[in-house]
């Protein structure tokens, strides 16, 4: 688990399906609310959040000057239950016909992004269905998981042949450290917030060779 990622290798995690790069990263404080789990696990999450924006030299706050809350994290049961949820379909547009995919598809996880005028992220929303995969998932690991993929808007197929996350000879499942360093090196303040250029690849790839 300690190779450096080479400068293809982070194109790929930010070239979407269409073909085209787009890097993003947050350009606020993030302030999360999560809802529809017990207390438990709702400390795990921010837990994992916290060590994740730590790890990115990022920051959090108690709150969003325009948003209140930017980063809402949903456990449900079934997609239908998050249109009962109040004033959602109010921050998701066609709330309804998401829904209607996301069953059709037979998904578990979901993720939306919003972005400011520099392109860069202000918002997150994630669904979680659990379902018998996600149920299995120890809610340490689940956590760790999908803040790793909100931190930076990867691309929709980043992690479809390996996971960012690594397990040690121990049995713990951690941030595999190359994925770590990326996300390290995506915050460094000289380099943009958002970036269409494959190029940018370049630049995280020279702070990931850098010496420490």
């Amino acid at each position: 688990m300690g190779e450096t990622l080479e400068a293809n290798e982070i194109a790929a995690l930010f070239t979407r399906a269409d073909g085209k790069f787009l890097f993003a990263r947050w350009g606020r404080p993030i302030v999360p609310v999560v809802f529809g789990v017990e207390d438990s696990t709702l400390s795990t999450v921010k837990g994992a959040l916290e060590a994740v924006v730590a790890l990115a030299g990022h920051e959090m706050a108690e709150t969003d000057p325009e948003l209140g809350v930017n980063l809402m994290v949903f456990f449900c049961r079934d997609w239908r239950e998050l249109t009962a949820v109040p004033d959602l379909d109010r921050l998701v547009p066609d709330l309804g016909p998401l829904v209607d995919r996301l069953e059709a598809a037979e998904a578990n996880q979901y993720r939306i992004f919003r972005f400011d005028e520099a392109g860069a992220i202000r918002a997150a929303f994630v669904f979680l269905r659990m379902d018998a995969e996600l149920a299995a998932v120890p809610a340490d690991v689940l956590a760790l998981g999908q803040v790793v993929q909100t931190i930076l808007l990867w691309s929709d197929r980043a992690f479809t042949d390996r996971s960012a996350l690594g397990q040690l000879a121990d049995g713990r499942v951690v941030l595999r450290p190359d994925i770590g360093a990326l996300i390290r090196a995506a915050y460094d303040p000289v380099l943009p917030a958002m970036s269409r250029d494959p190029a940018h690849a370049l630049r995280l790839a020279a702070r990931l060779q850098a010496p420490s």
